[in-house]
């Protein structure tokens, strides 16, 4: 039976036996192959395990898109929130959506560099890079 993907990574190789190792085994005449298996096939660590079930459900990105949107309620002038909405963000960059070509237009011209400064403040400047306002 295959093994998920994210044991997959974890799974321990057997370890070979070095020479101090091999003269043990022979000199007890002990076949420790059995036990040699047992030990490789052991599961991997639970801490592995979740951290790479987050990162398949990407449950990091999940929070961190939930966080934007609190972050641009509290920190953007509420006249521009009532218009413009972030959408997600990909590759450090935020993806806002504006419900008018009007409101665009206003936001690039005059809030666009002010806006990036303010949520590059809030969330940290490797999560947002660069913003991008489009009509949606």
């Amino acid at each position: 039976m295959p093994l998920p993907p994210f044991q997959r990574r974890y799974r321990r190789r057997p370890r070979k036996l070095g020479p101090k190792d091999q003269v043990l085994r022979d000199w007890r005449r002990l076949d420790v192959g059995p036990l040699e298996k047992a030990h490789a096939d052991r599961a991997s660590t639970a801490g592995a395990i979740v951290k790479n079930v987050l990162g398949v459900l990407k449950l990091e990105q999940r929070r961190a898109e939930s966080e934007v949107v609190k972050v641009w309620n509290h920190t953007i002038d509420p006249s521009i929130t009532e218009h413009a909405q972030p959408t997600k963000i990909l590759k450090g960059t935020l993806f806002v959506s504006v419900d008018s070509s009007v409101w665009l237009d206003e936001i690039v011209r005059y809030q666009r560099h002010e806006i990036l400064k303010r949520m590059q403040l809030a969330m940290g400047r490797e999560m947002i890079q660069r913003i991008s306002f489009r009509i949606g």
